[in-house]
């Protein structure tokens, strides 16, 4: 799979160009077999050093490689996955804080999807 595509590459380098922004994450990237969530919103010029939210078992804010990610080999010949269904509205520091709070970005994908449908029928 294509980690990223040139209009996704676009968009983290024209993130990665406004300094001290609070992104909405553009891309997340997993590890279909185990641990391992990356949330993106930013691209260095370098094309190769994304900054995000990654959890590799504690979500940290920092920079990754996705020269890395992409030589990753896990077994049955599977690697590093893009999710295409991603989607967000929130900035970078919610997925942050809700990570912190219930421990994982996964966690946090799944209370912040229950918050967001609640949200919907509220209004």
């Amino acid at each position: 799979m294509i980690l990223l595509t040139p209009d996704l590459r676009e968009r983290l380098i024209a993130n990665g160009r406004q300094r001290d922004a609070d992104h909405i994450p553009v891309i997340k990237f997993f590890n279909p077999l185990g641990d391992g969530v990356w949330l993106a919103t930013e691209l260095a010029s370098d094309g190769d050093t994304l900054f995000g939210l990654a959890d590799l078992g504690c979500p940290e804010l920092g920079s990754f490689s996705l020269e890395e990610m992409a030589s990753i080999r896990l077994p049955f010949g599977m690697g590093i996955e893009r999710d295409i269904l991603f989607e967000t509205d929130l900035p970078l520091s919610a997925w942050t804080d809700a990570a912190h709070q219930v421990g994982s970005i996964r966690a946090a994908e799944r209370m912040l999807h229950v918050v967001e449908r609640a949200r919907r029928k509220d209004i």
